[in-house]
């Protein structure tokens, strides 16, 4: 069994980390206006503002940030302030075994998936492809905040993972499977594979979103995974939305779902409210969870948080 990270409470220490692009100052001091609103405490890495082009900071500085987080008491949990590029490039800077004495929440989503599931394969970690310091604003859907907050506050299992109404979950594949969870940003996952970082779909449920490129670009980045025996290995697929994602040569990404995934034969759930979408699910990467797509249902079977 992963392990599980303790709980957040109101009043606990989150630290703020920003781990690939930059964000705009403005906007980071407004996210954290709110979560100290909300009622808890808030640290910051010393390059949370840094700005070099598309990246905050230097691979070993942002990385240096991380581990300054895990290797803090008072922080419980870890909250990027985006995604963007460039998260790998702190994979080879990380001590796991520091990590490892030391869990916390970390989530996330958009390139920070990688990090998520790294940190489940190398410190046996369970994560949660949840919210970016950016969604912590007035205008977040209750949605997002229920899911969330169910997912790193309470103990409560097992938790039945369901779309804001009038947003139906699709079965494509009919079956009924049960493993650990991984997956998120399908991109993200094709730049690591090749390297000691990518990632690991055996025996696994694997969750894959995408944002804003063409549906002929989807297929090759599917195409890849599929070479790389990603789709072979995993014993179900769940897929999120593909926001933006403009239809190509005639295909849309539903096309793309019917004529690729559905012919592997695997039992296949699409249409889950994830990450880029303006409604999120909280997905806890490396924590067991039952796909049924015969009864159309996703729900994780244990806790993912410890008291």
């Amino acid at each position: 069994m992963a392990t599980r990270p303790v709980l957040l409470r109101s009043g606990d220490t989150i630290g703020i980390v920003t781990l690939g692009s930059p964000l705009s100052a403005d906007v980071i001091d407004a996210r954290i206006a709110t979560l100290r609103n909300m009622g808890f405490n808030v640290v910051l890495g010393n390059y949370v503002y840094s700005f070099q082009g598309y990246l905050a900071a230097s691979d070993q500085e942002r990385a240096s940030d991380l581990m300054d987080m895990f290797r803090n008491p008072s922080v419980k949990m870890i909250l990027p302030t985006r995604g963007g590029v460039g998260v790998a490039g702190i994979f080879p800077y990380l001590d796991f075994n520091v990590i490892r004495r030391n869990p916390k929440i970390v989530t996330g989503y958009s390139d920070i998936t990688v990090l998520l599931n790294v940190l489940h394969q190398y410190a046996d970690l369970i994560t949660f492809n949840s919210l970016l310091l950016i969604d912590f604003r007035p205008e977040t859907p209750p949605y997002n905040y229920d899911q969330f907050f169910s997912a790193v506050a309470s103990t409560s299992s097992p938790r039945r993972i369901e779309n804001p109404l009038g947003i139906p979950l699709i079965s494509r594949v009919a079956g009924d499977v049960t493993g650990p969870i991984v997956g998120g940003n399908l991109s993200s996952f094709v730049d690591a594979l090749g390297t000691p970082y990518e990632i690991d779909t055996r025996g696994k449920i694997l969750l894959l979103e995408e944002t804003h490129e063409p549906v002929n670009k989807v297929y090759r980045f599917m195409n890849h995974l599929k070479l790389a025996g990603k789709f072979r290995d995993c014993l179900g697929i769940v897929i999120g939305e593909c926001t933006g994602c403009a239809e190509a040569y005639g295909k849309t990404f539903d096309d793309l779902i019917d004529e690729f995934l559905v012919p592997l034969g695997k039992p296949l759930m699409t249409n889950l409210a994830t990450s880029h979408g303006v409604f999120k699910a909280a997905i806890p990467i490396g924590a067991r969870v039952n796909l049924n797509t015969t009864n159309n249902t996703l729900t994780v079977m244990e806790p993912t948080v410890r008291v």
